[in-house]
């Protein structure tokens, strides 16, 4: 099952009270105090796994805690500190607090976040001897550790992004280019849940494809499937509209798949895009094939998933674009 949203609380942990102790041993009058500090209470961190692209593994688990600090004990030993709460997220993952506000968006793969200290170990005895009180009887006790509510909205991370409406064959040519297997079926809708693969378009050189659930027309509205998969087009570099080219109206088709993302998102106009007229296989070996976008400067490509045709040079044309903008986003980083 695929979730991209969570509410989880988090807490770390507590610190260990320090220790109240005086050295007792035979021969050694006066031992003096020897009560050990407490551990210090365990964080709460947040990490980047790029193994994962879901929030499934919260979905039994909403309530985490780090380790409590150990109390400290006589001759000045120290207690252990609590074992750190590492909670790994998919790359993407946004973290607000309860009120909506933004925390971090963990993009980086390895990216860490200390969201709550542990609290801090109380003192032991020994540690308030002077010479004018060499006999003190005080200890501190360990600080509470904090508690949090923390929301959890996953954006995937993908180069491209197959969009179009249900049927429009991008399940189908999802799989022919890469090695993810979604659901394939002859009605809308088939497609619950985003998928994403990995596709090999020359020698050393992929980039990652996702497959995102069909639109129609007012999702931007919450009808269909609605905005729950419109954010995870905002992360892709490439937009890449599926339009079946047996439709009647494939402009049309376009048009409405633009105003949708625009209505959810202006940004989305600025976004790198390219049209893939989808299920070639149905128009016949003798059919003359009349493009609907002729006077559009977005790149074509006449394919069918089914038979192979006109896929080596959508490969090609996607996987240079892609190249080209991981270049330029590198090379704005180095100023």
């Amino acid at each position: 099952m695929f979730i991209d949203e969570m509410t989880i609380t988090v807490e770390s942990g507590s610190g260990g009270n320090g220790c109240c102790s005086f050295r007792r041993e035979k021969f050694v009058p006066r031992g003096g105090p020897d009560g050990g500090d407490g551990g210090d209470g365990g964080d709460v961190i947040f990490r980047v796994d790029p193994q994962l692209n879901t929030l499934h593994d919260f979905r039994y688990q909403r309530h985490i805690r780090a380790g409590r600090g150990a109390h400290g004990e006589g001759k000045r030993r120290t207690g252990q500190r609590g074992e750190h709460a590492i909670i790994c997220v998919p790359p993407g993952t946004i973290l607000r607090d309860a009120k909506g506000a933004l925390i971090r968006d963990m993009v980086e793969d390895g990216q860490e976040l200390v969201l709550l200290a542990g609290g801090r170990g109380g003192r032991g005895n020994a540690r308030f001897a002077t010479p004018r009180v060499q006999a003190p009887r005080r200890a501190d006790s360990g600080r509470e550790g904090e508690q949090m509510e923390v929301r959890l909205e996953l954006k995937l991370l993908a180069d491209v992004g197959l969009v179009g409406f249900p049927n429009a064959g991008k399940s189908t040519l999802l799989s022919r280019l890469s090695a993810a297997r979604p659901k394939i079926a002859d009605y809308p809708f088939t497609t619950l849940e985003p998928h994403l693969g990995i596709v090999q378009w020359a020698e050393g050189e992929s980039f990652v494809l996702a497959d995102l659930p069909g639109l129609i027309e007012g999702a931007h509205e919450g009808k269909g499937l609605g905005m729950r998969f419109l954010r995870h087009i905002e992360r892709t570099r490439i937009l890449l509209f599926a339009i079946d080219c047996t439709s009647l109206d494939p402009r049309g088709e376009l048009e409405a798949l633009r105003r949708e993302l625009d209505a959810f998102d202006e940004g989305m106009r600025h976004k790198p895009a390219g049209i893939a007229l989808t299920k070639a296989d149905l128009l016949g070996p003798d059919a003359e094939f009349e493009d609907p976008f002729a006077d559009l400067r977005a790149p074509r490509f006449l394919v069918s998933a089914v038979s192979g045709h006109g896929v080596p040079e959508m490969l090609r044309g996607v996987g240079q674009a892609v190249k080209k903008l991981r270049a330029d986003e590198a090379e704005k980083d180095d100023l």
